[in-house]
């Protein structure tokens, strides 16, 4: 079972796709948490440590994000610690963090403002993403429509 398609949860559109992954990482730190685990698995500390985050709120975003089947926890060799990593659900998230970070590129910093660069294995930067239809087209919000659940 999909811990994130619990019958029981409160959605806020719960037709729509959009609105359920807001409902499941839609705010900041959730979004943040999910970059920098995509790094590899990280502690309570770690996290903390990297984002300057409240324990009480990284407390409560984790256990949201471990419920919501986007990480899981693991028990350190030690057993006295753990530390949570992306499910496959959570990996899934890459394509959706670089959209987020290409669109900050383009629309959130000016020209000469420095930035953090996302890069290959071989040191190039990513082609931008575009959404395409099947047959490889491109596609907009203008040429695009949402069939709605009656």
């Amino acid at each position: 079972m999909n811990p994130a398609a619990s019958a029981d949860r409160e959605w806020t559109d719960a037709t729509c796709p959009v609105a359920r992954t807001v409902d499941l990482v839609g705010d900041r730190w959730s979004l943040l948490i999910v970059r920098d685990a995509m790094d590899g698995p990280a502690s309570f500390t770690e996290f903390r440590q990297r984002l300057g985050i409240a324990r009480n709120i990284l407390a409560d975003r984790l256990r949201r994000l471990v419920e919501g089947g986007i990480l899981a926890t693991s028990a350190t060799p030690s057993g006295k610690r753990h530390v949570y990593e992306l499910t496959a659900a959570g990996q899934d998230l890459f394509t959706t963090i670089v959209a987020l970070r290409q669109w900050g590129e383009a629309h959130a910093f000016a020209d000469d403002e420095p930035r953090s660069a996302l890069v290959d294995r071989d040191g190039r930067p990513l082609a931008a993403l575009h959404p395409s239809s099947r047959s490889g087209e491109r596609v907009t919000a203008e040429t695009t429509d949402v069939r709605r659940v009656d």
